[in-house]
């Protein structure tokens, strides 16, 4: 049996988080032993250890722009080499060797440290697309390349963003695709109650995104498309649900506001994070994904599509592989609302919507299963 040490950047539960859980609670543990080790409490933490994963929490740094000067750089590396050591003796306390660290985001570089002194390999699990600054991308291509025994990126799209830094060796790295269960997330998933929560109508129409409330996330993008049609869809209802990182909650708050001063205020509903995902998804009628930036392969994405729903978004990132254009969804011209507003009226025409989301569950347990994910996650412990 393979021990695995698993470090990733927080103790939420969206898309990251989501994957790291269920890579590690669908793992064959007759080969596997997952540990998990996490740099704070959440939600997270209590999911796992019911799953009886061995999970602790260590307080070590992630990689954030408030350490991008002289003073966070020292701070980050005196924090870096103290939680490091603290990781090996939690490890030592319990008699645990590691043969491989997977550190499921490039915001942590713990596993650095950890690899030479535990004489483990290192995987490195790429979500994210890192385009600025650009010196912190070079460099995190940089310590990818060198330290790196393989690397698994989520997406083609964040697989040649990483070799556009000319620095990146092919032949450590592979796409492995992100699995969602079709059965956790499917069209039979029951969400009556959430008319009654949301006040809402049976016969309403409702289309929402789902994601962190950030820079990029594209919340004002989805407003911007859709409040139009309010005025010429009567049954039509709105949905935003998602919170923003510790100590940006002004975001919520500037969200709620532009919400507030709309005339049809009493048809858009925000929420904050939710566990409720998988009713949430099926009680959409269609999900927009409005991220400015490209996303890497958005999980929300993948539930919506298990769900049976169409997806809309803009045309760069992950998506673009996930979605198959006017047959499981639309893609829209990045960054332009009147245009995502556009794709909106093209699904709704003869509620052609219906048969679009069909169509993406089927290409979802196709291409995106959770088996096929855990399996050549399982082909690579192996290979390392």
């Amino acid at each position: 049996m393979k021990n695995i040490l698993y470090l990733h950047a927080g103790a939420e539960f969206y898309g990251a988080d989501k994957i790291l859980f269920q890579l590690v609670t669908n793992l064959d543990r007759r080969k596997y032993n997952p540990i998990v080790v996490l740099p704070n409490d959440g939600i997270l933490v209590d999911k796992l250890k019911k799953k009886n994963i061995q999970t602790y929490v260590i307080e070590y740094p992630i990689l954030r722009r408030k350490y991008f000067n002289l003073q966070g750089i020292k701070k980050y590396i005196s924090t870096y080499r103290k939680s490091c050591r603290q990781i090996i003796n939690l490890l030592r306390q319990n008699n645990i060797n590691i043969d491989i660290i997977h550190v499921n985001t490039t915001a942590v570089l713990e596993g650095i440290y950890l690899k030479r002194k535990l004489k483990a390999k290192l995987l490195w699990h790429v979500h994210e697309i890192t385009s600025h600054p650009k010196v912190v991308f070079l460099f995190l291509c940089l310590l990818l390349n060198v330290y790196a025994d393989k690397i698994i990126t989520v997406s083609k799209a964040t697989y040649n963003h990483l070799q556009s830094s000319h620095l990146m060796n092919k032949n450590k790295m592979q796409v492995i695709y992100n699995g969602v269960n079709s059965n956790d997330f499917s069209p039979e998933v029951k969400f009556d109650y959430l008319f009654n929560e949301w006040n809402v109508p049976r016969d309403s129409l409702r289309i929402g995104m789902i994601g962190r409330v950030n820079a990029w996330k594209g919340q004002n993008d989805f407003l911007n498309a859709l409040t139009p049609l309010l005025d010429e869809i009567s049954d039509l209802y709105l949905f935003i649900v998602g919170s923003a990182f510790s100590g940006q909650e002004w975001r919520v708050k500037e969200l709620k506001n532009k919400i507030s001063v709309n005339k049809n205020v009493k048809r858009i509903i925000y929420s904050p994070f939710r566990n409720d995902i998988q009713a949430v998804q099926n009680f959409f009628d269609i999900l927009i994904l409005p991220s400015t930036d490209p996303d890497p392969l958005p999980t929300v994405v993948l539930e919506a599509m298990a769900s049976g729903k169409t997806v809309i978004g803009y045309n760069h990132g992950g998506i673009t592989e996930m979605v198959e254009d006017k047959v499981t969804g639309m893609l829209a011209q990045v960054n332009n609302p009147v245009s995502l507003r556009e794709k909106v009226k093209v699904v709704l025409a003869n509620d052609q919507y219906i048969e679009m989301g069909k169509k993406a569950r089927e290409r979802q347990m196709r291409l995106f299963s959770i088996k096929s994910f855990i399996n050549n996650f399982e082909k690579v412990y192996a290979s390392l």
